[in-house]
């Protein structure tokens, strides 16, 4: 998978969401990403991401690699969150 990018803006995104996930530690939010989790990380092969972009976002703020993190392969015409 190439390097993580955002379907929507970061402007898009829920501060609800982002306050519940920056309260979670960091390896709590890595096991949510993992394949075969309910809403694990979801990627065209572009790496245009269709699932995980609060927990993504939270992520990079806490400088975390994700673009190396595991995820699950979706088709190109995946529709997004």
């Amino acid at each position: 998978m190439n390097p993580l990018r955002p379907l929507h803006p970061d402007a898009s995104l829920s501060a609800a969401k982002l306050g519940d996930f920056e309260k979670l530690p960091t390896d709590a939010i890595l096991k949510t990403l993992l394949p075969g989790q309910d809403h694990c990380l979801k990627a065209r092969p572009d790496g245009t991401m269709l699932d995980g972009h609060h927990r993504i976002f939270v992520l990079r703020l806490r400088n975390v690699d994700v673009d190396s993190l595991p995820g699950q392969v979706e088709p190109q015409g995946s529709l997004g969150e």
